[in-house]
Formats: structure tokens, sequence, C-alpha cells
């Protein structure tokens, strides 16, 4: 099985990406969230946990940006009628700590907001995961997740990091961004000011 690729990043469409590695391309499916933060990075490398989901008529790539995001996608797996494209809907309908929140506060009502979540499914997901989770914030490289101030941060920080830049120097930056800034400018800053800090 594929356990991460390391390549450039060819295409980003609604459901999926294209990472081009070694000459192939690579069909990705990914979440909403992690199709944004890709989009950025368009012509450039970077490396994706993977998920391979194998059945006789299909062979089907899942990408994460991080290992925990993967780890939580696979803790979704183990719940009773919940597979994995299933599994990337829900963690396009919100945060993945948000979502989390939920699952250990039985919050049903929540997680039913979610796409292709019922009620049931709502409830097998927290019968199934509650005090299980490994929560997403805290195995981000060894420390908590930075707290961002809004969902633009998130991504100029998650954009930044998958270029390469270390984290403490990411979350630095972000701390001095400006609250309306748009994607494009907090990426274009942070390579400014970054470059020449690479690990």
């Amino acid at each position: 099985m594929i356990g991460f690729l390391d390549g450039l990043v060819f295409d980003v469409s609604t459901d999926h990406f294209i990472l081009c590695v070694g000459g192939v391309g690579y069909d990705v499916l990914a979440s909403t969230q992690t199709l944004a933060d890709v989009n950025m990075l368009i012509g450039q490398n970077m490396k994706v946990w993977i998920y391979s989901h194998v059945r006789e008529d299909a062979f089907q790539l899942f990408g994460f940006l991080t290992k925990p995001e993967k780890e939580f996608f696979l803790q979704l797996l183990k719940v009773n009628g919940v597979g994995p494209k299933m599994a990337l809907s829900i963690m396009s309908g919100a945060r993945l700590n948000q979502i989390q929140d939920w699952i250990e506060a039985s919050d049903a009502k929540a997680l039913s907001s979610l796409p292709k979540v019922g009620k049931k499914t709502a409830e097998q997901i927290i019968l199934s995961l509650q005090g299980k989770l490994v929560r997403v914030e805290s195995k981000v490289k060894g420390a908590a997740a930075p707290k961002i101030a809004n969902e633009t941060h998130r991504q100029v920080s998650s954009a930044l990091v998958n270029l390469g830049f270390k984290n403490q120097l990411v979350d630095q930056f972000i701390a001095s961004l400006d609250m309306a800034i748009t994607l494009e400018d907090g990426v274009r800053q942070g390579l400014q000011k970054l470059t020449g800090q690479k690990l």
C-alpha cells in the first residue's frame, strides 16, 4: 500500500487533485479543506499522506496534508456504515477539531448537520469513537496546533508548512498577519519573509 506521495501538484478539481510523481499523475481524492490548501500549491512540490482503497472495480487514493488528519479518517472508517467517501464528506463539513469536539460532547445534533450524516449515523459515530480519538491538534510535529484567527490564516499556515517552513516560524508569521488579508497575499508575504529559513 502507498503510505505517502511526494511530487508536483499538477491540477486541482472539485473533489480531487493530481499529483505528478516520477512522471506519473496520481488522482488523489481529498476533503474540501485540503483541496483549498492544495490549490495554492499548483506547480509546486508537496508531500501527501495517502490511504489506498482497493476494490474489485476500483483503486482509489485518498490524500491528507497531515498524519493526524489521516488517522482521524481511519478512525471514521471503523464506524459501522461509514466508508471512505462518506468519511471524506464528513471531514469536508467542518474543521476536524470541531468534529472531534462534537463527538466527545455527544452532540449528535451537530454531527447530523454534516454532509451525509443522519441521526443514526451520528449516534453510531459517537458510540464508536468517543474517548478513543487521536486529537488532531495534539500531533502536529509533536506540538499543539497553532491557534489561528480565521480560515484564511489556517490555509496560509498549511500552505507554508507544506512548502517546508518550520511550524514555529510559520506560527510567528501568522500571528503578525492582518485579519483581512487574502490567501494569495498571505502566502506571498510568507514566502518573502520566511525564505532562507527552511528546514
